[in-house]
């Protein structure tokens, strides 16, 4: 393979990466978003329903609606900066973490609950991997000619 050939193809990576990139983070935007507006608009009903505090969920909501924002600013960008994609990585992966931690450390959750908290858990932690792995590869340099 020709060092030209091999260029174009690790360039193609790259752009491809990005365009992956801000598709996860876009993707990561709108389910967050739209797991706190449900939290801050039904937090009482989902609150019963999951066995969860409700103040949790409507405080966990504020919270998850200005992160989806913040996300969605990120993917809205031609080249999202790589500091802030690993921070939102990072938040993504102490997200999933404390979530199974608090499913077992405090929170007594109802049946749904029990199952709710580890979907969205793993959920979150799909989207660190995914957006790592997007990362990466929008990072790759072609080779000098």
């Amino acid at each position: 393979m020709s060092a030209t050939t091999t260029s174009t193809t690790m360039l193609g990576t790259a752009v491809q990466g990005r365009m992956w990139l801000r598709r996860f983070l876009a993707l990561d935007s709108v389910v967050t978003t739209g797991n706190g507006l449900a939290y801050v608009a039904a937090s009482g009903p989902l609150g019963r329903f999951l066995g969860i505090d409700a103040g949790l969920l409507l405080g966990l909501g504020v919270g998850l609606v200005a992160y989806g924002v913040a996300v969605g600013a990120l993917a809205a960008r031609t080249r999202p900066p790589v500091l802030a994609v690993r921070a939102v990585v990072e938040v993504n992966l102490t997200w999933t973490a404390l979530s199974l931690i608090a499913l077992f450390a405090w929170l007594e959750p109802s049946t749904a609950g029990a199952v709710w908290v580890p979907l969205q858990a793993v959920t979150v932690g799909g989207f660190a991997a995914l957006q790592h792995t997007a990362l990466r590869a929008s990072r790759t340099q072609p080779i000098a000619d």
